[in-house]
């Protein structure tokens, strides 16, 4: 995936690219603030960060709920890291306000 969003940048610089994180299933700060920088370092511009719900009981189940402070905590964090866009929220999701965020 990281290989197809620098590819899409190098190929077209001009195109916005985005990338969404889903939080709660035993991932540590260290390794969200390593993706962020991998995520950047690869030309992508916005990120969401919202909270994982177990869609069926076959599926994983959450590791924990992450507290609303902690998403506008991390969401000032990537913000600050380089990110054009960020929307951060135990209810966002990959396409939470895609037009606002490309249009913005």
């Amino acid at each position: 995936t990281l290989k197809l969003l620098s590819d899409t940048k190098k190929i077209m610089p001009e195109t916005k690219t985005k990338s969404g994180l889903m939080l709660g299933l035993g991932e540590t700060r260290d390794e969200l603030l390593q993706v962020f920088t991998d995520l950047l370092n690869n030309g992508v511009d916005f990120l969401t960060l919202g909270q994982y719900l177990q869609p069926t009981l076959n599926k994983l189940p959450v590791d924990r709920y992450v507290h609303p402070d902690e998403f506008d905590e991390l969401g000032e964090v990537a913000r600050r890291m380089g990110f054009q866009q960020v929307a951060s929220g135990p209810l966002v999701r990959s396409s939470y306000h895609a037009r606002e965020m490309a249009e913005a």
